[in-house]
């Protein structure tokens, strides 16, 4: 092995790292190249089966992760734990995440974009994704490393959250009022109307006549889309990190649980708003991990399967008593045009 990818960065081998991404890359090096190389609208169908590959594929690499850990292959025993809140940040994610789903319909229902060009956009999101929450994960990972107090402040900030979740209603949010669209608009040339999946076109500007470069609406829903995942990493990356410190387990299970939500958009968007309940649940799990900072630090470690264990049971609660109590809602007909 080449003596660079033996470096280390942000405490872990450069040779985990590459792995990783090049990992993630062929995964939507297939997904645009090969599964939907041609446009067209994903049924609820192959969202669920989409996402059960993504869901399988998270698992399998969660337990390499486990054995990797615990085989000393990155230079510690202690596989149960990394591989304990491995799974416990992915199904935080996993859960946080949900109500992401929500906003990114709504975000394609006010650009107009059809079915059918939405996973491409949502697909291509994952790669500011990927340096999106790179960089918000690196920074954290500084400040941990350098003021160890901060994960009290992630500990407060959660618990805080977690009960303005609970106590506050709320609304929904007016995408036209953004002030990222409303910048763009008024920044940058934005055509009327779509172009098929592209991003940008080559078109005449009115006053010249020149062939100038124009944004697509499709570029405006995708740029928003991000910053609205950036906001709800906001809540995220402080929970993982409240799990565990290793910056490598709290990145790669970000991005896994990012992935597979991706590919359940479909199916979830259609019924989403029989999720109402969930949130309450969620609250508590932020609640609980806040908490377990100061009982850690203060009383004694809290075992990481006992956390797992209660996160999946809150959130598992959360989503049967929401598709219980709403059992008799009818499904909406699905996000965007």
């Amino acid at each position: 092995m080449p003596e660079f990818l033996l470096a280390e960065w942000l405490g872990k081998p450069l040779w985990m790292w590459t792995g990783f991404l090049s990992i993630v890359i062929a995964l939507l090096a297939f997904d645009l190249g090969i599964w939907h190389k041609d446009d067209k609208e994903m049924g609820i169908s192959e969202s669920l089966w989409l996402s059960a590959f993504y869901f399988a594929f998270s698992c399998a690499y969660g337990a390499a992760v486990w054995w990797a850990y615990s085989a000393g292959v990155i230079s510690t025993s202690d596989g149960t734990h990394a591989g304990v809140t491995f799974f416990t940040g992915f199904f935080i994610e996993k859960a946080l995440s949900i109500d992401n789903v929500f906003v990114i319909s709504l975000i394609f229902g006010f650009f107009a974009i059809p079915r059918k060009y939405q996973y491409r956009a949502l697909v291509w999101g994952i790669i500011a994704v990927i340096v999106l929450r790179g960089l918000m994960i690196a920074v954290g990972a500084a400040l941990v490393q350098n003021y160890s107090w901060i994960l009290y402040f992630f500990g407060a900030f959660l618990i805080a959250t977690g009960i303005k979740m609970l106590i506050v209603p709320e609304g929904d949010p007016d995408v036209s009022k953004n002030p990222v669209v409303k910048f763009m608009k008024k920044h940058m040339r934005v055509t009327d109307e779509l172009h098929a999946q592209k991003f940008f076109v080559r078109q005449p500007d009115p006053k010249t006549g020149k062939i100038v470069l124009w944004a697509t609406p499709l570029f405006l829903a995708l740029v928003v889309v991000n910053i609205a995942d950036l906001v709800f990493a906001v809540d995220s990356v402080p929970a993982i990190f409240a799990i565990t410190t290793d910056t490598f387990i709290v990145y790669t299970a970000n991005i896994m649980a990012i992935l597979g939500l991706r590919a359940l958009y479909f199916a979830l968007a259609a019924m989403v708003h029989r999720f109402e309940y969930l949130k309450y649940s969620l609250a508590i799990v932020l609640v609980f991990i806040g908490l377990k900072i100061f009982w850690n630090n203060l009383v004694g470690k809290f075992p990481p399967e006992y956390s797992l264990g209660i996160t999946v049971a809150l959130i598992a609660a959360g989503i049967i008593y929401s598709l219980w109590k709403t059992r008799d809602q009818a499904p909406h007909t699905g996000p965007g045009a």
